[in-house]
Order: C-alpha cells, then sequence, then structure tokens
C-alpha cells in the first residue's frame, strides 16, 4: 500500500484496517526477529539446520544471511509450495517445497531424509530447529504399521472436524514418526536450540507444529479419545497402536531432552501488540481483546458484532472511536449441505458471521485475514466487511446466509471485490481480526 498520511488513514477505513494488518504481520517476518535469538557456532563442533512450516523458507534464508560465512553449516527445511521467498538462492541450507495442509510425498521423503540426518550427532555439535506453523503437514513420517495414504486420509477428517489446533496435533504426534518430540530425541545427545514462530492459542510450544522437538505431555489415550469425539475413523493399525500404547511419545524428564531449549522468536500477542501501537500512533485508541480465541468461526463473528455493536450504540466497554483487535485460531466445522463446499476458510467464515450479524451497522468495518496469507486452501488472505456488504451483496443477488451455510464466504467477498489477498507472507502468527467503530 502507499505511503499515507495519518488523516488519510483515519478517514479510509479500509486501508486503515489493512494497514494494521500489514504491521501485524511485518512485525513476525523472520528477516526482522531471528539473527538476535542466533547463538555463537559451536568451537568444536558443526551446525545442522532442520526446520518445517510455512515460514521455513523465510527462516532459513535470515539464518543463513545471520550466519558466520565461514562457519561449518548444513541442514534441510520443508516449506508450503510456493512459500520460498522470491529473492532466496539457499547455498548451505537445502530447502524442500512439499504439500499442506494434505501431506505428500515430498513432504514425506523430505522427513524422513531429516530423521538420517540426525545420525551420529555428538555432544559437540548443534542442532537449530526453525518451527513455524504449518510443520504438521510437512513432517509426515507416518508411525509404524501407517502408510502415507492414512496419514493423508487422517488429515483430511481432522481438517474438516471441528476439532481444535490442539486436539488434531494430539492425534498427529502420536500417529507420527518425527513430530511429538521424537525429532528432538533423534538429535541427542547434541545441543539442540528451537527457533519457534507461534500460531497457536498460548503459545504451547509443544503444539506448534506438533512440537517435534518438545517432550510431549499428551498421551494416546487422548489422542484416541479425540478420535472417537470427532468420529474420526482410524486404521486398524493406528487404532491397536493408540489403544496399546506403543504410539507413546516421549515424556517430560527423558535425558535426551537435556541439553535442548526453545526460543519463541514472534507469537500472535506480539503482532496484535505492533497493530495496536500502529492504531495508537494515529491517535486512534486499540483494544486487544484475545490472542487465543477459539471456537465455530462463525459463532465468535456472532460475538465480536455482539462486541462491537455495545461499543457503537452505547459505548460499552470501550468508547468510540477505537479499533478491536484480536487473535487466535478458530475452525470450520463442514456440514453436510448435499453440495461440495465453496471457497472458503476460517477468516472469510469469520467474516460473514459476523456481517450478518452486525446487520449493516453503521461506522462498523471488519478486517479478517489468516497472517500467513492463506485463508484455509484459497489464495487469498481473507476479506473485509463494510456497513455496506449486505446491501451491495444484495444487489448482487446474493443471500449471505445461504453462501455461510454453503462454507462460499469467500466467493461471497470476493463477488463484492472485497477479499484481502496478499500471497504467502513468509510468516504465521496465526488469525488477524481487527473491527474499527467510528
Amino acid at each position: 500500500m502507499p505511503a499515507m498520511t495519518k488523516p488519510d488513514l483515519l478517514n479510509q477505513p479500509r486501508e486503515l484496517l489493512r494497514h494494521l494488518f500489514d504491521v501485524a504481520v511485518a512485525s513476525a517476518l523472520p528477516a526482522r526477529i531471528l539473527a538476535a535469538h542466533l547463538p555463537p557456532p559451536p568451537p568444536r563442533g558443526r551446525t545442522l539446520v532442520l526446520g518445517a512450516g510455512k515460514a521455513g523458507g523465510a527462516m532459513a534464508q535470515a539464518f543463513e544471511a545471520a550466519w558466520p560465512k565461514d562457519a561449518a553449516l548444513s541442514g534441510l527445511v520443508i516449506t508450503p509450495y510456493g512459500h520460498c521467498p522470491p529473492d532466496y538462492r539457499p547455498r548451505r541450507i537445502e530447502l524442500v517445497q512439499a504439500a499442506h495442509p494434505v501431506p505428500d510425498a515430498a513432504g514425506a521423503l523430505a522427513a524422513a531424509r531429516m530423521l538420517q540426518m540426525t545420525q551420529g550427532l555428538t555432544p559437540d555439535d548443534l542442532v537449530i530447529c526453525l518451527i513455524s506453523g504449518g510443520g504438521s503437514a510437512l513432517l509426515s513420517v507416518p508411525a509404524s504399521g501407517l502408510s502415507l495414504a492414512d496419514k493423508q486420509a487422517l488429515n483430511r477428517a481432522l481438517l474438516n472436524s471441528g476439532a481444535s489446533i490442539s486436539e488434531m496435533n494430539c492425534v498427529r504426534k502420536h500417529l507420527s514418526a518425527i513430530k511429538g518430540g521424537r525429532l528432538g530425541a533423534a538429535c541427542a545427545p547434541a545441543q539442540v536450540l528451537t527457533l519457534m514462530i507461534s500460531d497457536v492459542p498460548g503459545d504451547d510450544p509443544a503444539v506448534i507444529a506438533s512440537g517435534p522437538t518438545l517432550a510431549d505431555v499428551s498421551t494416546c489415550a487422548q489422542a484416541l479419545a479425540i478420535c472417537r469425539r470427532y468420529s474420526i475413523e482410524l486404521p486398524a493399525a493406528a487404532q491397536r497402536g493408540l489403544a496399546s500404547g506403543v504410539y507413546e511419545t516421549p515424556k517430560p524428564g527423558d535425558p535426551r531432552f537435556a541439553d535442548q531449549r526453545f526460543e519463541l522468536l514472534a507469537t500472535p500477542q506480539l503482532s496484535l501488540q505492533a497493530a495496536a501501537d500502529a492504531a495508537q500512533a494515529l491517535g486512534l485508541p486499540a483494544h486487544i481483546l484475545s490472542d487465543a480465541i477459539e471456537g465455530e468461526s462463525r459463532d465468535i463473528g456472532r460475538m465480536h458484532a455482539a462486541i462491537a455493536q455495545a461499543v457503537a450504540r452505547r459505548g460499552q466497554p470501550f468508547a468510540k472511536p477505537c479499533v478491536l483487535l484480536s487473535g487466535g485460531e478458530t475452525t470450520v466445522t463442514l456440514r453436510g449441505t448435499g453440495k461440495p463446499p465453496g471457497q472458503g476458510g476460517r477468516a472469510s467464515e469469520f467474516l460473514l458471521g459476523c456481517a450478518i450479524a452486525l446487520d449493516g451497522e453503521a461506522g462498523v468495518y471488519a478486517l479478517a485475514a489468516d497472517t500467513d496469507g492463506i485463508d484455509g486452501v484459497g489464495s487469498n488472505a481473507g476479506a473485509l466487511a463494510t456497513p455496506s456488504s449486505l446491501a451491495r451483496a444484495r444487489a448482487l443477488g446474493l443471500n449471505a446466509q445461504t453462501e455461510l451455510d454453503a462454507h462460499n464466504a469467500a466467493g461471497f467477498f470476493d463477488a463484492l471485490g472485497d477479499l484481502v489477498s496478499t500471497g504467502p507472507t513468509f510468516t504465521n502468527v496465526n488469525d488477524f481480526r481487527a473491527l474499527l467503530i467510528r
């Protein structure tokens, strides 16, 4: 977006909301934050870089730029297709692109090679793991007795189930040969530093990308209960492995994790705070509702609309003008309508639920977008809603509730010309939502 003055932004709600989103994303870019967290090269051993996630390519690029040119370095990082920064030419770290959110053979083969690369490590060696959201699908080595096809079917079922990210990753950990601390255990006895960009509510490092290097407190019994709760059909081998405990993950206190630590480079809260600071620099009060909101997207949209209406009509709990910010990870449960789901994602479904509840409320504008630049499996990051959204849709013959029920929220906003499109941002601190009340 071209540079704009303070009065310009305050008088243009769309541009203001997009500015806040851009600030939130920029605050989590690896090029800005990673170098300050790097240790010196080990005096005697070698340095191995391993990683996976939507920010993987940008993290690898930032690492190569900051690491001493004369220090030995090798490694392998996996990122989704299209998520390699266009100006990055890997030299010392191999970068593999693979499928997300449903794993493919490229990711499975690369993750298996990653495990092989940990063989022969010594206490003098340093492993730096670059982990960000999206790593679960990219680190797709199936547990013993399972196939890649089994993992693909399970991922699809989990994604459509309405389970939370913590619940999904609990299951994924226990059906994997690399997640849930298994990569970290394989690196022993080397020193391990895991640098993470959080995309999960609460910033639990053992949940981010299913915690490949972190000891895991969840259990096979919990994973099995989650599958039963959401009617996830399990292959026979998975059922046996979870029921018997054969698929149990490494636990806290395991000596293999004695010389390992982690640091969070970026979190949803830090990005929301950056956006709040940007709003306040313009003279606009900003209020962060929470960085860890979960629940059904359309329901969370209605909840945000109710708060915005209270501000607009009664000045409670905040006086207007102001902007309300929130983050976290909502879910979309696909409901049977007899038709294939339309174009949608968490952000656009939240926004359409919010717009319907606002019903054209004067002076309320909203933006919802995923900070990785991809809302669900579409090509847009999210969308914008204005007081005129529903009226403009009706003029086009669109019924907002019908489109929401068909999970076609992105298609709805596309017809209005109100999608937010960024392409991959090369970071990921999850959902970003901003409501401006004038």
